[in-house]
């Protein structure tokens, strides 16, 4: 059963996240979940599964850890976060996927602007991120968006893989693995992924200089605490500043909610493997997420 926000989200958060791409709701996450939230964190961090990377040194990001954590799993199912993102949405929600980062104590690395859209077979407006932390982050080493580019009709390349001409081999079983209508990624990255296993698709656009010229662009950050969750689009140019000293880690959780529209799309540069369960049934671009919902149940609607 899904437990309750602290408080109702206010009209003005729900247009701030449309009109901006993200918002910052104060104040909604009881304690419990706080609580269960960080012994989730402690678990897979204790016990990392087949879909563990470490990026830049010290910073370790887990895909599905949620299927490694009993806790993080019922933080997913139960917590408030289903009801937070489809308040929002005003639309039924489905678990997508979802990530830890967590970066140790000390020197803090930055993360790089990027969107999460490409890393995914997936496509669509409705697809909404939280992210949430049992810690204070201070606005320097928080998340930071670039205000609005959720709207700017582009999807860039990611900044992780191998160029194609690198692996001219894996290249052309990618290529031939698209034209087949499969995945670039197979179901047994579920053991052995990394993040050196994807291709970097120069097809589409790389992603704006932000870090050199972040003068130029409309940047929203925001000083996170506890029981605060973060929640913004798929789409949009996010990142987080570094360089600078921590004494305490930054434990982070993301899970990415899909709405009505969400379809899947085959993508060459497709660098997070598909939900375990979804590649049985060999889905074709197109079709949307609520046409398998054993992988993709509703998690919450609207009453």
């Amino acid at each position: 059963m899904i437990d309750s926000p602290l408080r109702a989200i206010a009209p003005s958060e729900i247009a701030s996240l449309y009109r901006d791409g993200a918002v910052l709701l104060k104040n909604v996450l009881p304690q419990r979940w706080l609580n269960i939230l960080e012994e989730g964190l402690e678990q897979a961090n204790r016990q990392p599964g087949g879909m563990s990377s470490n990026v830049d040194g010290p910073l370790r990001i887990d895909q599905f850890p949620s299927s490694q954590s009993p806790a993080l799993a019922r933080f997913v199912a139960e917590s408030p976060i289903a009801e937070l993102v489809g308040r929002v949405l005003d639309s039924p929600v489905r678990f997508y996927m979802d990530q830890m980062f967590y970066k140790p104590a000390g020197e803090i690395e930055p993360t790089p602007w990027h969107q999460d859209t490409c890393y995914y077979n997936i496509e669509g407006q409705d697809l909404v991120r939280a992210w949430v932390s049992p810690d204070p982050v201070p606005r320097e080493i928080s998340m930071e968006v670039v205000r609005g580019s959720h709207r700017w009709n582009v999807t860039y390349h990611s900044w992780v893989g191998r160029p194609l001409e690198e692996d001219p081999e894996g290249a052309e079983r990618a290529i031939k693995a698209m034209a087949a209508g499969e995945p670039v990624i197979g179901v047994e990255a579920h053991k052995t992924w990394s993040y050196a296993n994807a291709f970097r698709d120069k097809s589409m656009p790389a992603a704006p200089d932000i870090a050199t010229y972040k003068d130029s662009f409309d940047i929203l950050g925001w000083d996170f605490e506890p029981g605060d969750v973060l929640l913004f689009h798929g789409h949009i140019l996010h990142g987080a500043e570094g360089g600078c000293h921590s004494t305490q880690p930054r434990r982070a959780h993301a899970s990415m909610w899909a709405g009505n529209d969400i379809r899947y799309m085959h993508r060459l540069g497709q660098v997070v493997p598909d939900p375990e369960g979804l590649y049985r049934y060999k889905p074709r671009s197109g079709d949307l997420l609520a046409s398998f919902p054993d992988i993709f149940p509703i998690v919450w609607q609207p009453r």
